[in-house]
C-alpha cells in the first residue's frame, strides 16, 4: 500500500501563495487598526465627560477640583470617576483631565487622550461642554 502525501514543490507553492496574500493584506491592516484606536479614544473621552458630569452632580464641582493638579494617570481617573480605563500593559492611550480654571467657569475643563506610537504622537481632546472629541488637539 502506498501512502500519498504532498511533494516539496506543492508545499512551497502553498507557502508562496500565503506569503503573497499576506503581503497584500498587511499594509491595509495598519490604517484600519489606527482608526479603531482613534474610536477607542473618542469613546473613552465621551465616557470621561459623562463621568465628570455625574461627579459634578454628586460633589458640586468637576473633577479634579480647581486649584489641584491634573489627574496624573488612568488609574487615578478610574478611582475618582469610577471608570475602568485600561491601565498597565493593556493601555494604548494616556488620559488626563484638566482642571477647570475656576469653579465659576466649569466649561474650561477638558479631558485628553495621548498616544505615542513610534515617531508619531496622536492626541484627542474633549471639553466638558463639547459634543464630539477633536483630533490632533490639546486642552487649552
Amino acid at each position: 500500500m502506498r501512502i500519498k502525501g504532498m511533494s516539496l514543490m506543492e508545499i512551497l507553492a502553498i507557502i508562496i501563495i500565503i506569503a503573497i496574500l499576506a503581503a497584500i493584506a498587511l499594509p491595509n491592516f495598519t490604517p484600519i487598526r489606527e482608526k479603531v484606536l482613534d474610536k477607542e479614544a473618542s469613546a473613552s473621552l465621551k465616557l470621561i465627560q459623562a463621568a465628570e458630569k455625574i461627579y459634578r452632580l454628586e460633589t458640586d464641582f468637576y473633577y479634579p477640583y480647581p486649584g489641584t493638579t491634573p489627574a496624573p494617570d488612568n488609574s487615578a481617573i478610574n478611582q475618582n470617576l469610577k471608570l475602568s480605563l485600561p491601565t498597565g500593559d493593556d493601555k494604548k492611550w494616556d488620559y488626563t483631565v484638566k482642571v477647570p480654571t475656576s469653579t465659576g467657569d466649569p466649561g474650561s475643563g477638558c479631558s485628553s487622550a495621548t498616544r505615542y506610537s513610534g515617531p508619531d504622537t496622536r492626541r484627542w481632546r474633549l471639553g466638558v461642554d463639547e459634543s464630539e472629541p477633536v483630533a490632533n488637539a490639546t486642552c487649552p
